[in-house]
């Protein structure tokens, strides 16, 4: 049953190193740092929505804060809980919308973010965007054949999502490996601009592995040196 959530001016968040959450992702935590236990069970108690951001390591050492996070993150709605009998807990968060950090009002016990909403735009016309989802999965599926990875559950289930929008955050959250290029991703608003970074980043990825290929002959990855 689908309910209107209301975005508060001020939410929980984790700052995460080597993520980038986005919109409409299902993302598993392990949730056991002592302040996260603490931001959980008020989450769970009020309104189960938290933020999730990445590390900025460009900012470490010049933020007035510890682990200063990515200005552009996500906020998500526990979807389900299980607490474990060491007083652990493991979650699954879907991300709800991107959101501007406009401030950091507290560090302790937990770390609370000032944010503002954040809306994508089409940036094009329905079915310009539609050609570009269907060559962005395209794309995705070459390039997990060429690399030899296993993204079969996943290819099935994004076959099922028409939406460009939603298409390109969760191929973006589970299948891109680059954070950088992630980050980019979640920070670009146009829905147009983000499939086109997003298939060109494949392209150069495909290109590589073609390469990689050609030189390889028929050697194995663990004798390619020897090529």
């Amino acid at each position: 049953m689908e309910m209107e959530i209301t975005l508060p001016e001020e939410v929980p968040v984790m700052t995460l190193p080597n993520v980038a959450f986005f919109p409409q992702a299902l993302m598993p935590l392990h949730i056991f740092e002592p302040r996260y236990r603490q931001m959980l069970r008020d989450v769970l108690a009020t309104n189960r929505l938290f933020a999730v951001a990445g590390l900025d390591l460009h900012q470490a050492g010049e933020s007035d804060h510890p682990e200063p996070p990515h200005r552009i993150a996500s906020v998500g709605i526990v979807r389900a809980c299980q607490k474990n009998d060491n007083g652990t807990s493991n979650l699954l968060l879907q991300g709800l919308c991107r959101v501007e950090i406009a401030a950091i009002v507290q560090d302790a016990p937990y770390r609370r973010i000032r944010v503002r909403a954040l809306l994508s735009q089409p940036g094009a016309a329905p079915d310009e965007n539609e050609l570009l989802r269907r060559d962005l999965s395209r794309l995705l599926r070459l390039k997990l054949k060429l690399a030899a990875i296993s993204g079969d559950e996943m290819t099935s289930f994004l076959k099922t999502v028409d939406d460009p929008e939603a298409f390109v955050d969760i191929a973006a959250f589970s299948l891109c490996e680059n954070l950088a290029v992630k980050q980019k991703l979640l920070e670009t608003l146009s829905v147009h601009r983000r499939l086109q970074l997003f298939s060109e980043h494949l392209r150069t990825e495909i290109s590589d592995l073609k390469l990689r290929r050609k030189l390889q002959g028929r050697l194995s990855d663990d004798h390619i040196a020897d090529n």
